[in-house]
């Protein structure tokens, strides 16, 4: 197979490395300003900060002459020593390469060290890993390496490159976590310390239960002593910055707005509104289920200078800036960011599963997670048949409800699922609760805006509609899990009376409304609507706020530092906490209807 991509402003017929229907992002992009949702949200940091390709690196390296070249798991390493050495013999330069996986411990005992942590092997789910990067290489081994002092140029390269501890400048090559799985997919990449391709099912569990976690306390660790950060996200160049610039830039947003890079995924039950209404979606795709709007261990932040562009990981900007985004909530959630939006698509789709989320003690317990995944559905967009699954009839039987869910599973016949599980009516701008242990689906006809705690995929399916997913395979069923924490008193007029948001205006002005859209009192966040003609100011009070314009076309947005700029409908941006204050300005000729998010000040993070 192979694909045709435009790189380096060349057309160029290369192997295909990634599976996936979206574009790389642009290295560079030069553009005006849009009037509808941006695929590509970027932050200007100033002229002459952001460079393009290996050779422009080589240059900087060949004046430090030592360098250690560190970075995320799913580098092409073979590519960027490839592409280093090409431009340093141009140069007539040789070099000493010391390459980390050299000294890796092998395979078999590093899938031996991590197997604890990945549960059975038909299991969606794993254990957050107790280990280190120090943990998958020969004890003392990468610290034994020396640099050659008859060589010109001596290189550490590859991930682990900055546990060889040189006194020399440290590079960083980051990979957007999308791009990383549109790479597992294709087959191109394998998983820290492995040396085979396995299925896509079995790396992404590896990946998130062992890889990133790992990946990602050594990222923070070494943050403070990286001289520059790169981006590794097309095949064989990268955009690079020193990370004084970042820094700078990070420090920057984390006291005005800014708005991560979003991504797009189909599913078994996907959709079609995502793809009329944001137009630079690629339209073959058959259906998009998702959009991953802000989700810290998901999305990326776009960087740019002079037009080029530069993505780092949203977790950079946690690592760096948590204090001034989270404000009275920093020391609560740490570099944790609490609140997740994103996007599930089923208009002219299909029905969501049948499903239910872990207690706060069961996925501490069992996951190692800090959080639970406590979710609200807002209805952004719907159909006049739209409706939602939540809570149990007044008359449930959870053993005949578990009864009837084996035998739909094992005899593969369909269920009135509707005898056991309210179906709600939708409408647009409702807001349905769902904290942990309720019984929950999203029915078809919906674009539904998920507000929820930031984990996000402790999904108990229970029923599936008896459907495959696109690649013909079955979906898991987790009735065992579901069982283990289903609230079986959210049944009946309960589900209305508690598990249905009661709106209310709570302070208004000349032509403006305040909306609040209460949570469940097990649910840490709260939702506000902001309704207004022309303009409203609203006071952070030291807490981070994420919005979206939910109805309108464009608002404009002033930060207390003075930064302006504008945001368009269903787009999501975060105000953080050091903000101060901002005034949001309607830019459309209709009333706009702004949702905020945020923690509440009492926040109950204890177990059930």
């Amino acid at each position: 197979m192979e694909l045709t991509t435009k790189m380096n402003d060349k057309t160029e017929l290369m192997p295909a490395v990634r599976k996936t229907s979206q574009s790389t992002l642009p290295q560079h992009l030069d553009r005006t300003s849009l009037n509808s949702y941006d695929m590509c949200p970027f932050h200007g940091i100033g002229t002459g900060k952001i460079f393009r390709g290996y050779n422009t690196l080589a240059d900087w390296i060949v004046a430090q002459k030592t360098v250690m070249i560190d970075g995320f798991t799913g580098v092409f390493w073979d590519e960027a020593k490839q592409e280093l050495e090409a431009a340093f013999a141009e140069r007539d330069l040789k070099v000493n390469w010391i390459l980390t996986d050299d000294h890796l411990k092998s395979a078999s005992a590093i899938q031996e060290m991590v197997n604890p942590f990945l549960g059975t092997e038909d299991s969606v789910w794993g254990t957050k890993a107790a280990l280190t990067l120090a943990d998958f290489f020969e004890p003392g081994s990468l610290q034994q390496v020396k640099a050659d002092n008859h060589t010109a140029i001596n290189i550490v390269l590859g991930t682990g490159a900055a546990l060889a501890g040189w006194k020399a400048p440290l590079i960083y090559l980051d990979l957007p976590k999308n791009e990383l799985q549109y790479r597992m997919r294709a087959g191109s990449v394998h998983n820290l310390g492995n040396n085979k391709v396995e299925s896509p099912f079995i790396m992404y569990k590896r990946y998130y239960f062992v890889d990133w976690v790992v990946l990602n306390a050594h990222k923070q660790n070494i943050l403070n002593t990286v001289e520059i950060l790169a981006d590794s996200q097309w095949q064989d160049t990268i955009n690079w910055s020193f990370s004084r610039d970042i820094f700078a830039g990070m420090k920057k947003m984390s006291s005005s707005v800014f708005r991560v890079r979003p991504w797009f995924e189909a599913g078994a039950w996907g959709g079609q509104w995502l793809k009329e209404q944001v137009k630079d979606l690629n339209k073959d795709e058959v259906n998009y289920a998702w959009s991953f709007e802000m989700i810290v261990p998901e999305n990326g932040v776009v960087f740019e200078s002079d037009g080029n562009l530069l993505e780092l990981s949203f977790d950079f900007l946690m690592y760096a800036q948590y204090r001034d985004i989270l404000g009275k909530h920093a020391e609560i959630f740490k570099t944790e960011f609490p609140i997740r939006f994103d996007f599930l698509d089923t208009w002219d789709g299909g029905n969501l599963s049948i499903q239910c989320h872990p207690s706060l003690s069961y996925i501490r317990r069992e996951f190692g997670e800090n959080l639970t995944q406590d979710e609200t559905y807002y209805i952004l967009d719907c159909k006049e048949d739209a409706n939602v699954y939540l809570g149990f009839q007044e008359d449930i039987n959870p053993t005949a409800f578990r009864k009837a869910l084996e035998e739909s599973q094992e005899l593969k016949q369909e269920i009135d699922i509707s005898e056991y599980v309210q179906v709600l009516d939708a409408a647009k701008h409702d807001l349905f609760l769902i904290p942990n242990g309720t019984v929950h689906s999203a029915g078809s006809n919906n674009l539904v805006l998920e507000i929820s705690a930031t984990p996000y995929i402790f999904t108990f399916k229970m029923y599936d509609w008896l459907r495959l997913d696109l690649n013909g395979e079955p979906r898991p069923i987790n009735i065992d899990h579901a069982f283990n924490n289903l609230n079986f008193e959210r049944k009946g007029d309960v589900v209305k009376d508690t598990l249905i948001s009661k709106q209310s205006v709570i302070s208004s002005g000349e032509d403006w409304n305040l909306v609040h859209l209460p949570t469940h009192a097990a649910q840490f966040y709260d939702i506000h609507r902001m309704e207004f003609d022309t303009a409203v100011t609203i006071e952070t009070n030291n807490v981070c706020h994420i919005l979206m314009l939910v109805e309108g076309t464009t608002v404009g947005i002033v930060t207390a530092d003075g930064s302006d700029c504008e945001f368009h409908y269903a787009e999501t941006f975060v105000v953080p906490a050091a903000a101060k204050s901002y005034t949001l300005r309607n830019k459309g000729n209709n009333r706009a209807k702004v949702i905020k998010a945020f923690v509440k000040d009492e926040v109950n993070l204890r177990e059930d």
